[in-house]
């Protein structure tokens, strides 16, 4: 039988997913560090806030999509939000038409503590942000990570792209930079607040 040859050369196949694996270890080590910096005044972790974050904009979200849009898994997920439910930021619901998933939105003091986040973000504490710089400089821009997006959408799909693309829609409609800080536009309706009729769940 005769083999069939791929499309692309096996050596330059394995360099280019090396090379994508050790340049994503390398930015994650740095992201990582500089994500746990910026919350440690608010003692959470990096899931919990991405769980905030999720919640925020999905206006209540079920527990596998928490999983799924924050790429952990679902049992991590749950005990998270747990966490985040005992500490008075979020709220566990179900929806009046689907009584089979757990939901969970965030309280108003989840809202302030996500918003509050937003709004201590300081860019010169980011290694990431400081790196792109010479880039922007260059290009009166940031990088676009085109190839990347494609990559991650081919991944994980569309609908985990939608939900990315929808935060930092969110982010750039709800938010203004004002005396070098991030702030709430004045009137905007809470991003938490749900269409759909929940209903709580006694802990």
């Amino acid at each position: 039988m005769n083999r069939v040859e791929p499309p692309y050369d096996l050596k330059e196949a394995l360099i280019y997913t090396q090379k994508m694996a050790q340049l994503s270890k390398a930015l994650w080590k740095s992201i990582e560090k500089d994500w746990q910096n910026w919350l440690k005044p608010y003692d959470l972790n990096i899931n919990e806030h991405h769980i905030l974050w999720i919640a925020y904009q999905l206006k209540g979200a079920s527990i596998s999509e928490i999983a799924k849009f924050g790429v952990m898994h679902v049992s991590t997920a749950f005990n998270f939000s747990k966490k985040l439910e005992e500490r008075g930021y979020l709220k566990f619901s179900k929806r009046l038409n689907d009584k089979r998933n757990t939901y969970i939105q965030l309280t108003e003091e989840g809202v302030n503590v996500f918003e509050s986040l937003l709004e201590e973000f300081d860019p010169t504490r980011n290694a990431v942000f400081k790196g792109s710089q010479p880039l922007y400089h260059l290009f009166g821009k940031f990088p676009e990570v085109e190839e990347l997006t494609c990559v991650i959408r081919h991944i994980y799909g569309e609908d985990f792209m939608e939900i990315f693309e929808k935060s930092l829609t969110n982010i750039n409609n709800d938010f203004e930079s004002e005396d070098g800080k991030l702030k709430k536009k004045a009137g905007e309706q809470a991003v938490h607040e749900t269409a759909e009729e929940l209903e709580p769940i006694n802990s």
